[in-house]
């Protein structure tokens, strides 16, 4: 099947590299017009240039607001409508908890958990006016276990999670689904400091430091198999897709079985 997002229109934040680049892929695949968002111009246009004429860039730093309202109106007034929103961009924001500041919880609040909530909220009347949509939120298996990330981002993932599930109850009504995806350890360059602007590594390494990760990575679940972006990619596939037409207010979670695993605290 190559059609299953034929007349659909998306948007990804966070789109330009990782699980957003490839999901962005995916879905111009399957046949959706994408728009692609997030900060690094650079890597943005070149993706949407690659993908051709069904995918456009447009800058955008999701914890500022008034990005996030520009960006989905945008979206919607380069395609026409807008059915489609992967609310992906997120990162590291915390340190230990004896280390916390306002600061970083500030930052962590906008990066991770209103730039969800906001990019809902902006994309209502849209998805109404196109009679309905999907809303996708990136959460983490960290906001189900101890141990999968910080303290502040683990919690501030909780919150994506509970609010997805209370957004799909108050948006069924306009026939807006809204669920989440919560990766586990995904192997993208995030993980050694090889994405972002703050990348001083060459291809060369990059290519060794992902080949360690991914042999780390595999060791850490039971199927003793790496995580790519791609899975992920999938995963908001089938829930944006008719075929996840009746899954609401769903965690849809996708590590390998490493949340079924049990840790001694010393492990």
């Amino acid at each position: 099947m190559a059609d299953r997002l034929t007349g659909k229109v998306a948007l990804i934040t966070g789109g330009t590299s990782g699980i957003g680049a490839a999901t962005a892929e995916l879905f111009v695949a399957e046949g959706a017009q994408v728009a692609i968002a997030g900060r690094s111009e650079e890597k943005g246009q070149a993706l949407a240039d690659a993908l051709g004429d069904k995918a456009i860039y447009l800058k955008c730093d999701v914890t500022q607001e008034a990005d996030i309202a520009a960006t989905v109106a945008a979206a919607n007034d380069a395609f026409g409508r807008l059915d489609i929103l992967f609310n992906n961009a997120g990162g590291p924001v915390g340190a230990p908890i004896d280390k916390l500041s306002q600061d970083h919880i500030d930052y962590g609040v906008k990066l991770l958990l209103s730039s969800a909530i906001l990019g809902t909220r902006y994309a209502i009347e849209p998805m109404k006016a196109s009679g309905g949509g999907v809303i996708i939120n990136n959460s983490s298996v960290a906001a189900l276990r101890y141990r999968q990330g910080d303290i502040l981002y683990s919690s501030l993932k909780a919150g994506v999670t509970h609010f997805t599930k209370m957004a799909g109850i108050e948006l069924a009504p306009h026939n807006i689904r809204v669920n989440c995806i919560s990766p586990g350890a995904i192997a993208t360059p995030i993980f050694y400091g090889g994405s972002g602007r703050a990348n001083t590594l060459t291809d060369e390494e990059n290519a060794q430091k992902m080949e360690k990760l991914k042999s780390n990575l595999a060791k850490a679940v039971p199927l003793k198999q790496t995580g790519l972006a791609s899975d992920i990619a999938e995963a908001a596939l089938y829930l944006s897709s008719d075929a996840g037409r009746f899954v609401n207010c769903h965690d849809l979670v996708v590590d390998a079985g490493r949340t079924s695993m049990f840790y001694e605290p010393n492990d």
